[in-house]
């Protein structure tokens, strides 16, 4: 386990020395083509930092509905957690730091 402040912290410094610039588009990424637009929406908010009981709130889902959201984005990206899916997040630009 990971603290949420240093989570953030870490990310922060990984984004910053990302190859591509804030505001740039990423290349083309496979495991991004190969989601749902409902997953990559739901990518973007777990790369915001929701929780799945803020995802089904916010998005009015059932908490069922987003565990397997999730267990399919982390299968379809090739991420073994979350915080891999963060990372992914992060570089293909879906969220920025801050």
């Amino acid at each position: 386990m990971v603290a949420p402040s240093l989570t953030r912290r870490l990310l922060d410094a990984y984004v910053q020395h990302s190859p591509a610039a804030p505001g740039e588009p990423a290349p083309h990424d496979p495991r991004i083509a190969a989601l749902t637009g409902r997953e990559r929406g739901i990518l973007t908010v777990i790369g915001r930092g929701w929780a799945n009981s803020e995802i089904s709130e916010r998005l009015h889902l059932a908490d069922s509905t987003v565990k397997t959201h999730v267990s399919r984005i982390l299968a379809k990206t090739g991420s073994r957690d979350r915080v891999q899916a963060v990372i992914l997040a992060c570089d293909t630009h879906l969220v920025t730091a801050g």
